[in-house]
């Protein structure tokens, strides 16, 4: 956790710093991304429990506690799996390059990248649509950033490599992240009809 303020503030010397620390995968998930990837889904549980997804002109779906925590559940489950399928990604594209790191340090680079993505849940306790979107779009292209950022350090590769590899990478993670949300959608819509 104590790598969160640093992505935002200084992401250069964070990444510097991630890739010296040498992180286990399971030391990486217990201590940032388990936490992390809570963010969201306890927001979206308070607020689609409680206040309900507000679709505009007073179309308000609000869903059971117990609907909610199945989702919820299941919307973690996603997240966690979202992220170990990055990191293995990364791997994968770094095939190539001669210092090729590990996949455990590609799977806790990726749960760093995914750190703005996992932060931007907070909008879900007042689930309006639009706000949603705008703040996850925002995300998103911090999370670029990072990717570029991260990338030439992590790889040990240069900058211009690296926008290519970074590029290649967040179209990747944008495919996943929508097949993520079709999947939490389709889910949601499911739960809402069955309980």
């Amino acid at each position: 956790m104590n790598h969160v303020w640093g992505l935002f503030s200084h992401p250069d010397r964070e990444m510097q710093s991630i890739k010296r620390e040498n992180e286990s995968v399971t030391y990486h998930y217990t201590h940032h991304v388990l936490i992390m990837a809570a963010v969201p889904v306890i927001c979206a549980f308070i607020g689609t429990t409680q206040i309900g997804w507000d679709f505009g002109e007073g179309n308000v779906v609000k869903l059971s506690l117990f609907t909610g925590f199945y989702l919820a559940v299941l919307f973690y489950a996603l997240m966690l799996a979202g992220v170990a399928v990055m990191g293995r990604i990364i791997w994968w594209m770094a095939r190539r390059y001669p210092q090729r790191p590990t996949l455990a340090r590609c799977m806790v680079f990726a749960g760093y990248v995914a750190t703005p993505l996992f932060l931007s849940g907070v909008v879900a306790l007042w689930p309006l649509v639009w706000l949603c979107a705008l703040v996850g779009t925002a995300a998103l292209f911090y999370t670029g950033y990072l990717l570029y950022v991260g990338i030439p350090t992590f790889l040990n590769i240069d900058r211009e490599e690296g926008m290519s590899f970074s590029s290649s990478t967040l179209a990747i993670g944008v495919l996943l992240l929508e097949v993520l949300l079709a999947l939490s959608v389709i889910l949601w819509g499911y739960g809402y009809r069955l309980f």
